[in-house]
């Protein structure tokens, strides 16, 4: 009867263990991957020669430092970019995006009119002249 009740008791310890992390796990975790992105530039610069329609003669271009902001459930190092680009070989007027990094790489690029206006109310644009001189 001794035998039976050992496996018992094993079997039920194995069903009691969590195995999810536990919430300061899952932030820490979130946390560990906000690492300040040193080639920013670079990462946007190839992005956003994909992403405009057309990457030659940009005017107005700026950038803005990554700073940590709130997003989603905890913090990420965010930079702000504007310009004015073409399309239809017309001037489209200026526009705004928001790079979102995760461990030092860009992670996602936001052009929503709201979402941008939240996370880059305060941005201190700097000229972005690598921008300007893009080409496909």
């Amino acid at each position: 009867m001794r035998w039976l009740a050992l496996p018992a008791v094993l079997l039920l310890a194995a069903c009691s263990t969590d195995l999810e992390p536990s919430a300061a796990e899952l932030e820490a975790r979130w946390n560990a991957q906000n690492v300040f992105p040193q080639n920013y530039k670079q990462d946007l610069l190839a992005f956003l020669r994909t992403y405009l329609n057309d990457p030659n003669h940009i005017r107005e271009a700026g950038v803005s430092q990554p700073q940590l902001k709130k997003a989603g459930p905890g913090d990420r190092y965010i930079a702000c970019v504007r310009f004015n680009a073409r399309s239809g070989g017309k001037y489209t007027g200026l526009k705004e995006g928001a790079a979102v990094y995760v461990s030092a790489k860009l992670d996602r690029f936001i052009d929503g009119k709201q979402e941008v206006q939240l996370y880059c109310k305060d941005a201190a644009y700097a000229p972005f002249p690598e921008l300007e001189r893009l080409t496909r």
